[in-house]
């Protein structure tokens, strides 16, 4: 896993809305979580959330139990003084989540968006996919998306793996069965395009 001072430079010397991975809002992500029908109290975890806005758009959805991690307090920050006092109704977690220590079999719902494209070790990767089955109820949701096969080789300065749908759905193993995948052409603060996979899983076994 890059180094959390990687991370806190980005977000201490950055706009929220200047660096590359930047969405006014979530749309495709919002739109899969709704799309697993859980209820709003459901427990929903947003890894690397960061500065998103999707926990904003969650908030204002109804979601009531929502919690964000990231490496960086700086852009766990950023986002509790977006979101002013609402910021008091999530629960918010500063960790590398290849070591992080969540609270097990607690989660209906677990979205990454950029966060497992970075992990370049074959470690890290099973440290990841060992904490969704940790952390992740039997029959939860777990909706991760990572650049495509044709996406960017390198985001923020640092290497990154690519997958097709395939390819991420077999880093999780059999654990897990594929609901549904998509692609995505995400524009960037800078007119450019850059390409994602999205998959969306059941955990069905430990």
């Amino acid at each position: 896993m890059q180094s959390k001072e990687h991370w806190e430079k980005v977000y201490t010397t950055k706009a929220t809305d200047a660096v590359s991975w930047f969405q006014e809002h979530a749309e495709n992500s919002l739109k899969l979580i709704q799309q697993t029908g859980v209820p709003l109290s459901a427990a929903i975890i947003d890894i690397g959330g960061g500065a998103s806005t999707l926990v904003d758009d969650l908030l204002a959805k109804g979601y009531s139990n929502l919690s964000v991690l990231d490496l960086s307090a700086a852009a766990l920050s950023a986002s509790q003084n977006r979101l002013g006092t609402k910021a008091n109704d999530v629960n918010w977690v500063v960790a590398d989540i290849t070591k992080a220590d969540l609270p097990v079999q607690n989660y209906d719902v677990w979205h990454d968006r950029a966060v497992f494209h970075f992990l370049t070790s074959a470690e890290d990767r099973q440290a990841y996919v060992q904490a969704v089955l940790r952390a992740v109820k039997q029959g939860g949701h777990v909706i991760v998306a990572t650049f495509a096969e044709d996406g960017p080789l390198q985001c923020s300065g640092l290497p990154v793996m690519r997958y097709n749908s395939d390819e991420l759905h077999a880093e999780f193993g059999e654990p897990f069965t594929l609901v549904h995948h998509e692609k995505e052409s995400h524009q960037t603060p800078f007119g450019t395009a850059q390409q994602f996979t999205y998959c969306y899983c059941r955990k069905v076994s430990s």
